[in-house]
């Protein structure tokens, strides 16, 4: 029996329209001034292209290697392996975690350093998340996603933690809680469409512990993806504060 909703339904109702009213109470409320605008819209910009430039190759090798596949229905088409939800998904998520984060954003301190061993120290604590991960990947096959997910994203966090893990540090509370609501609505609604068979993660190529009935790796995946959005923002608009 094929689920009662399509991947481009889940997305309509569980992404689309929350999204929507986000932005339209993000702008209404904090009216922006223009070259505030234009640093949100760039910057949310950027995130989607490059979201769609790393993600793309990685999920297209991971589905051709059945970690994950789709319930009989749920796809409308594909582009390479992967279905036409998912790259919307990579699109509106990364949109979705850059409106709350710029909602969040406070007063940028531009006096806050950044010394050359501190992004060395930075970019040797992305490279241990990339060793973790590569040992996970050299493990049994239960421990492939869970590899692919942190062997992926080592380098995003190498890079942003070399420019400038000191600034992130000082704003944690902040960053915390740019991050957890939208980790928390994006691992509640993919328990959802799991659970309706949108789509299935391999018990072979998964660890089979779950938090809250969720997939570990898919928290893992959710955590590490807005991670990236809201460090890339928060990081770019103290880069644009220290340099103007």
């Amino acid at each position: 029996m094929s689920p009662a909703l399509t991947y481009l339904d889940f997305l309509a109702l569980f992404v689309v329209l929350p999204l929507s009213l986000l932005t339209v109470a993000s702008a209404v409320r904090y009216r922006p001034d223009r070259a505030s605008r234009r640093v949100q819209v760039g910057g949310v910009a950027l995130m989607v292209a490059l979201a769609l430039v790393y993600t793309t190759p990685w999920d297209n090798y991971l589905i051709a290697r059945g970690v994950w596949f789709y319930g009989e229905g749920t796809v409308f088409m594909r582009i390479g392996e992967m279905p036409l939800g998912e790259y919307l998904f990579v699109v509106f998520q990364s949109v979705m975690v850059g409106v709350w984060t710029f909602a969040l954003d406070g007063r940028v301190d531009p006096t806050i350093g950044h010394s050359w061993r501190d992004r060395l120290l930075g970019g040797l604590a992305g490279l241990a998340v990339g060793a973790v991960g590569v040992a996970f990947l050299l493990g049994p096959p239960e421990t492939l996603y869970l590899g692919a997910i942190f062997t992926w994203a080592a380098p995003v966090f190498a890079l942003q933690w070399a420019v400038g893990w000191r600034y992130l540090v000082a704003v944690r509370r902040r960053v915390a809680a740019m991050l957890a609501v939208p980790v928390v609505y994006l691992s509640t609604i993919d328990r959802y469409a799991i659970e309706q068979g949108l789509w299935t993660i391999s018990p072979e190529y998964s660890t089979g512990l779950t938090v809250a009935g969720l997939p570990v790796e898919e928290g893992a995946f959710f955590l590490c993806t807005s991670l990236f959005v809201v460090q890339a923002l928060v990081l770019l608009r103290w880069v644009i504060a220290r340099w103007g």
